[in-house]
Formats: C-alpha cells, sequence, structure tokens
C-alpha cells in the first residue's frame, strides 16, 4: 500500500509496525537474527519495522513463527486489512473500470441510515442527474482509466438512488457555491441538474446547503467527505 498524505492512515500503519517490532523484542531477537529465521534480506525487516513497507499477512504469519507468537497472527493480519481499507488508491480501485467502483460502496449504502456529505466540486451523487452523472464519470474515465464503461457505471449510480425514497433514512447535503456552475455538461445538463436539486431538496427527508461565494471568508474549503451514520467517514482526494 502507497504511503497516504493522511495521518490517520500513516499512523495505523506505524501503530503495526510497532506491534511487530515488539513482538520480534520480546523474543530477544535482533533484525538480522529475524530475517535469517524468516529467509529475509534484512532490509526487509527494517522497512516493516519502521512502517516504510506495510507487510502482506503471508508476511505477518511468517514474522509471528519466527517470534514463537503464532497467536498473535490472526489479530495482526486483522490490523493490517483495517489499514490497508483506510486508504485505497483510485487506480487501484478502477483499474478494471468504474462500474466495480460504484457498485462496491453498495452494501454501505443499505445499511446506512443517515448520510451527510459536503462536496466543494461535484453535486454528490446520490442527486445529481442521468447527465450530470455521465459528465463526472466520463470526465474521470478520460483522465484516468483505461476501460471504458461508463454507460454501466452511470446505470448503477442512478439505482443506487433509490435509498433516497425510503423514509426511514435522513440525507444532509452541503456544497460550495461553485458547485452550482462548475460547467460540467452542457447548459441543458446544469438547467436540469439545478431543478432537480429543488425538487430532492423538498423531500421531508432531504436537506440541501449551499455555502454561500463571498468575500472575507475565514475558513478554506476543505476535501469532500461523506458521513455514514457514526460509522464511517470517507474523503476523497485527488489520489484515492
Amino acid at each position: 500500500m502507497a504511503a497516504s498524505s493522511s495521518s490517520s492512515v500513516q499512523a495505523a500503519r506505524q501503530a503495526l509496525a510497532d506491534r511487530l517490532r515488539e513482538l520480534c523484542r520480546d523474543a530477544g531477537l535482533e533484525g538480522k537474527q529475524l530475517a535469517a529465521l524468516c529467509g529475509w534480506h534484512p532490509s526487509k525487516v527494517s522497512r516493516i519495522s519502521t512502517a516504510k513497507t506495510t507487510p502482506s499477512a503471508d508476511d505477518i504469519q511468517t514474522w509471528c513463527r519466527a517470534c514463537g507468537r503464532e497467536d498473535q497472527t490472526a489479530d495482526l493480519v486483522a490490523s493490517l486489512r483495517a489499514v490497508e481499507g483506510m486508504w485505497v488508491q483510485w487506480h487501484r480501485m478502477e483499474r478494471t473500470g468504474l462500474r466495480r467502483a460504484q457498485e462496491s460502496v453498495l452494501p454501505l449504502y443499505e445499511r446506512t441510515t443517515r448520510f451527510r456529505a459536503y462536496s466543494p466540486n461535484f453535486v454528490p451523487g446520490l442527486v445529481q442527474t442521468f447527465g450530470y452523472t455521465e459528465a463526472v464519470l466520463r470526465a474521470v474515465q478520460r483522465r484516468r482509466v483505461a476501460v471504458d464503461d461508463v454507460a454501466d457505471a452511470v446505470a448503477v449510480r442512478m439505482d443506487r438512488q433509490r435509498v433516497l425514497d425510503d423514509g426511514h433514512r435522513r440525507f444532509a447535503f452541503l456544497m460550495e457555491e461553485s458547485v452550482l456552475s462548475n460547467g460540467l455538461g452542457d447548459a441543458d445538463t446544469q438547467a436540469e441538474q439545478l431543478d432537480h436539486l429543488m425538487t430532492v431538496g423538498a423531500l421531508p427527508n432531504v436537506s440541501v446547503g449551499v455555502i454561500p461565494a463571498r468575500v472575507g471568508r475565514s475558513r478554506m474549503p476543505v476535501e469532500g467527505f461523506w458521513i455514514y451514520d457514526t460509522a464511517q467517514v470517507n474523503v476523497e482526494l485527488v489520489s484515492g
């Protein structure tokens, strides 16, 4: 997993490395001794123990066996999976196209009852029109995805919007004013999207807010994010 700019991800990677280093120390082993027992070059042990390289599940199993602590393997592998899930690069998520990336969040949407989103650049996906979604995903595909499955990806995102019809779910969408005139698609696309926002915003379980553009603003816009109940927060960065 490549290092990210997120301090929380790096902290989680470091915590995993610290636990592995503690196993080595508790076993009375030096790095070179551990490397020999694992059949690795000593530099691999150094990179893992300093969080410069994230170990694989097999690496963790080998490390624990060499330290005589195989009972720790399952827990450490679980920690590894948690770290891997904290940061996913776009090129990794979208290497087979955009449809799979859209489908991957369906279980999360289906179990969430309270959605909150802030967007500095685009209308949030749950309240996008077909034309607007097509313009967004086509721009993404042209920029970084070799596989052209935009039509399928749009269909998945449109189907995902059915959660809006469930009156037991609540939605709060907050956008920067610049989102309303970002130029995606043609004039008809933009007009249709604005009309749709007004329609959706009138639903009793949906609130739509716009932060007005003005001088003297004390806080700069930040990265867009989604909050799913109180269980998960997703932040979208340029690379992942």
